[in-house]
């Protein structure tokens, strides 16, 4: 489990609202505290600034990673899985610690009351354990002017924060995992017949740690939960 000192879950934006979207998930089906420390593990290499332009491609599904399994980053344990979201007040936490420009952008989209799926990144068997909520749209994250933060940023300053954040409730475990082995597989059959995950950020910007998803794309990966693994 995290360390205490990093408890910071947002309790003003959480609400219940299971029931909207237990509507929204059946509804894409029938179509076909602590602080989240994990995701600069995976974001390297785009350092440069940088906004959607006005024409840039809207979202309303995602797919956000973090690491279930502890490690050590400047001593402090990143581990953030799907339980550690259910046990803090609420099941609500910020979503800190996002150090990517692309991954900050499609963050920054986010829409309160819009699903994402739940990513276990850097582990074992990586894969999407769980549905998360939006329920707080982007604002500063805190954790780049603490010095004492993994992932402080000595050039962002209060009055022109780089980095953003959002707030994420737990809705619902998948009713199975779903590894993304079997997500590969689908991608390759579907490049080569043609489906909605020929072109999935998954498996082509692996390493991004916050995707958006297509409506097509996040309803055929729900439907897999109800079919046998591939």
């Amino acid at each position: 489990m995290p360390p205490k000192k990093m408890a910071r879950a947002s309790t003003t934006a959480a609400t219940s609202g299971k029931d909207d979207s237990d509507k929204a998930i059946s509804s894409a089906k029938r179509t076909v505290g602590w602080k989240r420390k994990a995701a600069a593990s995976v974001e390297t290499g785009n350092r440069k600034d940088s906004s959607e332009s006005p024409g840039s491609a809207q979202y309303c599904h995602w797919l956000i990673k973090s690491e279930p399994e502890s490690r050590l980053e400047k001593g402090i344990d990143v581990k953030f899985g799907i339980e550690d979201l259910k046990a803090l007040p609420n099941q609500t936490s910020c979503w800190d610690g996002v150090r990517n420009y692309q991954a900050r952008n499609f963050m920054r989209q986010m829409k309160e009351g819009q699903l994402a799926f739940f990513y276990h990144s850097n582990c074992k068997e990586p894969g999407i354990a769980a549905v998360v909520k939006i329920v707080k749209k982007a604002y500063a994250d805190h954790t780049q002017f603490d010095e004492t933060d993994v992932h402080y940023d000595a050039t962002s300053k209060p009055d022109k924060p780089k980095w953003s954040m959002v707030d994420v409730q737990y809705q619902r475990m998948m009713k199975r995992f779903l590894p993304l082995s079997e997500l590969k597989k689908y991608h390759l059959q579907h490049r080569s017949t043609g489906g909605p995950l020929k072109d999935m950020m998954l498996c082509t910007r692996a390493r991004l740690s916050v995707q958006p998803l297509t409506t097509e794309e996040f309803d055929f990966v729900l439907g897999l939960e109800d079919k046998e693994q591939l």
